[in-house]
C-alpha cells in the first residue's frame, strides 16, 4: 500500500493523518504545538509534536512507525516553513517533500481543488488565493504590529481603545469598558492596559476575550456593533484584494473563511454581504480540515487526483 502524509503543524497543536492512494485517511493523531524551531527549546518541541501525532496516526493506522516510508509527505507549519524542513527530514522518510504554510493547507482543504480564497481570522488574520495556473497571493497576515486586521486580537485592541477613550472623555460611551474591567479583575483602564503588556496576558490570551465584544454588541452597544462591522469589512477588502488580483469581474470565484472570529454570528453575516455584493463570488466554510488539505497536497505532488 502506498502511503500519504499530511500534517498540520499549529500553534496550539499538531494534527496528523496518514491516507493511502485513494485519500482515504487511515489513521490520525494529534500532537503539541509546533511553530517555533529556531532556538533549542523550539527545535525539541517541534521533534517532539511531530512524533507524538506521526505515532498516533501510524498506531491508529497500525504501522510501525520506526519503518514507515511514504509517498509523499506535506507539513503546513505555522510561522513559515523556513527553518523546519532539515529538521522534518531527520524524522521521517518519505519519497517526496512538501514543507509550506499552514494558510496553503488550509486553502487547500477549504475549495475545491485548492483554486480559490480563504479568509482566515483567528487570533490573527489574512486571505490566501490561488488559480489553478500560477502561484498563490496573499494579503494581510503581516503580524499584531503591523497588520492582522478583523483578527481576534485587533477586535479586543479595538474594544481597550474604547474603553480608554471612554475614560479620558473623549469617546463614546459604551459597556466595554466594564465589561473588560470585569473579565480581567482591572480597577480601571489604566490598570488593565498594564496587565496586557505583562508576561501574564500573551497575545493568543488577550484575543480569547473576543466573544466578550460580540456579546457586548448583543446587547445594542453602538461601540461594539461598529468593531464587529469593521472587522467583517476588512477581512471582506483583503478577499476583495486578493480576488482582483487572480481574477477578472464576473468569473465564479469560491471564497471560503475559517477561524474562530467567524463564530460571531453578527460577524460573519455581515462579512458574507460585503462579499458576495461582487458578482460572482460564492462565499462558505471551509469544505476540509487544514490537515486534509496538508493530504491533499501530499497526493497532489506524487501526481495523484
Amino acid at each position: 500500500m502506498r502511503l500519504f502524509l499530511g500534517v498540520d503543524g499549529g500553534q496550539s497543536s499538531t494534527t496528523a493523518l496518514i491516507g493511502d492512494e485513494t485519500g482515504r485517511v487511515l489513521g490520525t493523531g494529534k500532537g503539541g504545538p509546533c511553530n517555533h524551531a529556531a532556538a533549542t527549546e523550539g527545535r525539541a518541541k517541534l521533534q517532539r509534536a511531530v512524533r507524538e501525532s506521526v505515532g498516533a496516526a501510524c498506531a491508529e493506522a497500525r504501522l510501525d512507525a520506526s519503518i514507515v516510508h511514504f509517498e509523499a509527505a506535506c507539513f503546513g507549519m505555522s510561522g513559515g516553513p523556513d527553518d523546519k524542513r532539515a529538521i522534518l527530514t531527520e524524522l521521517l522518510r518519505a519519497g517526496k517533500w512538501v514543507v509550506t504554510t499552514d494558510a496553503e493547507i488550509a486553502l487547500a482543504g477549504a475549495v475545491e481543488a485548492g483554486q480559490g480564497i480563504i479568509v482566515i481570522a483567528g487570533t490573527g488574520s489574512m486571505a490566501l488565493g490561488r488559480r489553478a495556473d500560477g502561484p498563490p497571493v496573499r494579503a494581510g497576515g503581516w503580524g499584531y504590529i503591523f497588520g492582522d486586521e478583523g483578527s481576534a486580537f485587533d477586535i479586543v485592541r479595538q474594544a481597550v481603545r474604547a474603553a480608554v477613550r471612554m475614560e479620558e472623555g473623549w469617546g463614546p460611551a459604551t459597556a466595554l469598558r466594564q465589561a473588560l474591567l470585569e473579565v480581567t479583575g482591572s480597577r480601571d483602564s489604566n490598570d488593565l492596559l498594564h496587565r496586557f503588556y505583562t508576561p501574564e496576558w500573551p497575545r493568543a490570551k488577550v484575543a480569547g476575550l473576543a466573544p466578550l465584544v460580540d456579546t457586548t454588541a448583543g446587547a445594542a452597544d453602538p461601540v461594539a456593533l461598529e468593531i464587529l462591522n469593521a472587522a467583517a469589512h476588512q477581512l471582506a477588502t483583503l478577499a476583495g484584494s486578493v480576488r482582483a488580483q487572480l481574477w477578472p469581474e464576473g468569473d465564479i470565484v469560491e471564497i471560503a473563511y475559517s477561524g474562530g472570529v467567524f463564530r460571531s454570528a453578527r460577524l460573519l453575516e455581515r462579512f458574507r454581504l460585503l462579499v458576495e455584493l461582487e458578482s460572482g463570488n460564492r462565499c462558505g466554510p471551509s469544505k476540509r480540515s487544514p490537515a486534509e488539505g496538508a493530504l491533499q497536497i501530499a497526493l497532489r505532488a506524487a501526481g495523484r487526483s
